[in-house]
């Protein structure tokens, strides 16, 4: 199996997350010691989000670390799956998260607390700088191809966000003295923290759940194949799924007899891996036609295919 990304990558990845997590863990103390202090819940509310970062990252960087282990004979894909996971574990934390600040930002209407205005909004420009710095470590080189990595960079978005609310708040509050502000723009950065953690949830459980890779469609690849390769008369029992970042295939082809069979295997092979850069696939070509019921799985036209069938009881398994 294939290596999508080269060490260089992840030693890449590796090193921007370490920096990215040194970064929001000192600034996440700064904001928890500044909310506490100032009396602001838009500051302890980033400081929420940048405990969550902080996790993101920490297990970002353990399981980029993880999954540079080699596959064994207990784990044949190695430990891919583990980014999967953290970024899963991640868009929940911060769901959760997300739901303390809002039932404190509404006891907070009901019982205002008085705000130092001018701690809360130095605390708020550092926190965004720091926001700023781990979002630029985060965003450069393959991180937009690892879930893992982008799960973390949206973690930071969202503290990103909340840095601006927190100086917002901050500078009403100087101004105008009024404090409702505070509680009302931490829901607001709440909410649309909630629609990516909500994204990344789906996403990493439509994954975890064996589910097919949402930029290839099976039909369309059952039917480029019979079009494209000329043997090809059929095309079932496809299963395609994800670990990490590789898709992983396996089908079966009802084939015209070739006159070289691992010259057709081949053509097949180079055809997935050109055309949905599968590099993982296995084969099984079949010389007559299926009649099982489930044998029309990623193939509309199996059943108008099967006169096609040339009687030859062979089939090759092959990886």
């Amino acid at each position: 199996m294939a290596h999508s990304h080269s060490h260089g990558d992840h030693n890449a990845n590796r090193t921007r997350l370490a920096a990215a997590f040194s970064v929001t863990a000192l600034f996440m103390l700064a904001e928890v010691i500044g909310g506490l202090l100032s009396g602001s819940l838009a500051l302890l509310a980033d400081a929420g989000h940048m405990l969550t970062d902080a996790a993101a990252l920490l297990m970002a960087l353990l399981a980029v670390q993880f999954a540079r282990r080699k596959p064994n004979a207990r784990h044949t894909f190695g430990l891919l799956r583990l980014t999967t996971l953290a970024a899963f574990v991640n868009a929940i934390a911060l769901l959760v998260i997300t739901v303390l600040i809002v039932w404190e930002a509404i006891r907070r209407f009901t019982h205002p607390q008085p705000i130092e205005g001018g701690l809360m909004l130095g605390i708020a420009i550092a926190g965004l700088f720091a926001n700023l710095l781990s979002f630029w470590l985060l965003h450069r080189g393959s991180g937009e191809k690892n879930l893992n990595v982008r799960a973390a960079a949206l973690h930071v978005m969202g503290d990103l966000l909340g840095s601006v609310g927190a100086i917002a708040a901050a500078v009403i509050v100087m101004l105008t003295g009024w404090t409702p502000i505070d509680p009302i723009l931490s829901l607001l950065v709440s909410v649309l923290v909630v629609r990516s953690a909500w994204a990344l949830l789906r996403e990493s459980l439509h994954e975890l759940l064996e589910g097919a890779p949402v930029n290839i469609n099976i039909d369309k690849l059952a039917r480029e194949l019979k079009l494209n390769i000329d043997e090809v008369r059929n095309v079932h029992h496809i299963h395609l799924w994800q670990v990490g970042e590789k898709p992983v295939l396996t089908l079966h082809v009802q084939v015209v007899p070739p006159y070289d069979h691992d010259g057709l295997l081949r053509k097949i092979h180079h055809y997935l891996h050109q055309h949905y850069q599968i590099e993982h696939a296995t084969v099984q070509m079949e010389y007559q036609a299926c009649s099982l019921p489930d044998c029309a799985l990623g193939s509309e036209h199996a059943a108008d295919d099967d006169h096609h069938a040339v009687l030859d009881g062979h089939a090759h398994h092959h990886h």
